[in-house]
């Protein structure tokens, strides 16, 4: 037999070809876009204090009569920052023997990283609303949607600006009875149906994330139905991705870096959704 060069004995001169960098999911970042929102400018201290005006009553008065002074009598919610962050240290050696730009990686996933936190963390707030709809002890239904909207508008909270937040796992049931007989079909079940989209109920979008723990028992989580201005989001310093050379170790440091603080700011204006999913 010839001996012959091949694929095998030169597998040391044959490049890798390496397919483009894959995450592991991380869905998209959505209470940021679903609460009130404040910017804090540098060297203002570390807390922001949102004053709270209460709703006020006009009365019939007669001609002639002096009216009477109202007290208008003010509160604050206050928004205390501090940061969060996520390093690595990348060594040059990684750096050129990777075939993919493995800085633009890392920030790519510490950003999605810090994203989740703020979601996570203005989610946390849902278990502060005074008012709950369902104990943890049962699934929740389409009816549980419209009697959160029932409490919130007789609170007077405006009927715009509205959104539910529900963990997936439970949004399952809202969607399984949403698509039986008993809701009367048409458009809105189709709907649900064909892409699992539970849409709006009761003029509420419903939005569903995994960013959401569990109460501490497997499948019982806790969501909301709440205004805009039931939770604030102060925000000192946005998502920033930094480099910084370490030549000694021969290696680079990649930081990431928030700083923001979240709370609520209008107790009546969120109704918490706890419920326990039926599939976990």
């Amino acid at each position: 037999m010839a001996n012959e060069s091949t694929t095998t004995t030169l597998n040391d001169l044959l490049p890798q070809i390496v397919a483009e960098a894959m995450f592991q999911a991380n869905e998209k970042s959505i209470m940021r876009g679903l609460v009130k929102n404040f910017t804090m400018p540098l060297n203002s201290g570390k807390s922001i204090v949102v004053p709270t005006y209460p709703t006020v009553s006009a009365a019939a008065v007669a001609e002639g009569t002096d009216l009477a002074n109202t007290e208008i009598s003010t509160g604050g919610a206050t928004l205390t920052v501090s940061e969060v962050g996520v390093m690595t240290t990348v060594t040059d050696l990684a750096i050129r023997t990777s075939a993919s730009n493995v800085i633009a990686d890392l920030g790519k996933l510490f950003g999605e990283g810090i994203a989740k936190k703020i979601d996570s963390d203005l989610m946390g707030n849902f278990d502060n609303f005074s008012t709950a709809v369902g104990d943890g002890t049962g699934a929740i239904t389409v009816n549980s949607i419209f009697q959160a909207v029932a409490n919130l508008r007789a609170a007077g909270v405006p009927a715009s600006d509205l959104a539910c937040v529900l963990h997936p796992m439970v949004a399952y049931d809202l969607k399984a009875a949403i698509g039986t007989n008993a809701y009367g079909g048409g458009e809105f079940q189709t709907e649900a149906l064909r892409s699992g989209y539970a849409g709006t109920l009761a003029g509420v979008p419903i939005f569903e994330s995994s960013n959401m723990s569990n109460t501490g028992t497997t499948g019982d989580y806790k969501g909301a139905v709440f205004h805009r201005d039931a939770l604030g989001l102060a925000m000192m310093q946005d998502i920033n991705i930094e480099r910084q050379r370490d030549a000694s170790l021969r290696a680079d440091e990649v930081v990431a870096t928030a700083v923001y603080g979240h709370g609520e700011i209008f107790d009546s204006y969120g109704v918490e959704m706890h419920f326990d999913s039926s599939i976990q």
